[in-house]
C-alpha cells in the first residue's frame, strides 16, 4: 500500500507562509528547523494522522509559472465539509476565493484560492 507521507511547498516568506498555512488554514506546526548550511527554514505542519505539509522558506527563487501553466504539480486540493462555509471563513480572513462551482464530473461543490506565493489551492466537498 502506498500513502502520501508529505507534500512539499517552496515559499518566499516565513511569516506569510506560517500565517496562511497554520493560522488561517489551521494546520498545526509539528516542528520548525533553520538549516544554516542552506540559509532556509523547513517547517512541518500536520494535515492529518499520516500526512504532513512541508514548507521550505527560501528567498530568491523564481516565481511560480501560472500562465501558461508549466508541467508538474498543478494545485493542492483539500476536502471540506462545506465549501460555502469555508469560503465565508477564508474571505473574512482576507483570502479571496473564486466563485463556487460544481465539479464537472462529480457534481460536488468546489472552488480555488491562492497561497501568498500564488500556488492554487482547491477546496472540494
Amino acid at each position: 500500500m502506498i500513502n502520501i507521507h508529505h507534500i512539499a511547498i517552496i515559499c518566499s516568506e516565513r511569516e506569510a507562509a506560517l500565517d496562511f498555512y497554520s493560522r488561517k488554514l489551521g494546520f498545526p506546526v509539528i516542528r520548525e528547523n533553520y538549516r544554516e548550511e542552506r540559509d532556509d527554514w523547513k517547517i512541518d505542519l500536520r494535515i492529518n494522522d499520516s500526512t504532513e505539509l512541508e514548507l521550505f522558506i527560501m528567498e530568491g527563487n523564481p516565481a511560480r509559472v501560472s500562465n501558461p501553466e508549466a508541467y508538474g504539480l498543478r494545485h493542492l486540493a483539500f476536502r471540506v465539509d462545506s465549501v460555502a462555509e469555508k469560503v465565508r471563513e477564508l474571505e473574512t480572513m482576507g483570502i479571496p476565493c473564486e466563485p463556487i462551482r460544481k465539479d464537472t464530473f462529480t457534481g460536488e461543490s468546489m472552488t480555488f484560492f491562492r497561497d501568498p506565493d500564488g500556488l492554487p489551492i482547491e477546496i472540494h466537498e
